[in-house]
């Protein structure tokens, strides 16, 4: 894929992750594109390793896969940047 296509895919699967996992991680929409990327990258990686297919192609598949990856790394930020 392009890299136009993988910021798109990032923005999809960070509103989505954003979405589903909302919260005060004070972030806005370039993060939120770059944690979706890097989200995509880790659910490629997952799910390669398990077997479950890659993001390599734009499909349900890849759209869960990036879900999960960036759903991770909005947790691992929000962990990250808490305020204790």
């Amino acid at each position: 894929m392009g890299i136009l296509t993988w910021i798109i895919f990032g923005l999809i699967a960070g509103a989505i992750a954003k979405f589903i996992m909302p919260g005060n991680q004070g972030m806005g929409w370039l993060m939120t594109i770059i944690l979706g990327i890097v989200g995509a990258f880790v659910g490629g990686w997952i799910g390669s390793m398990f077997g479950w297919g890659t993001v390599d192609d734009f499909d349900f598949r890849s759209i869960i896969l990036a879900v999960v990856g960036a759903l991770l790394v909005l947790w691992i930020y929000g962990m990250a940047t808490r305020r204790g």
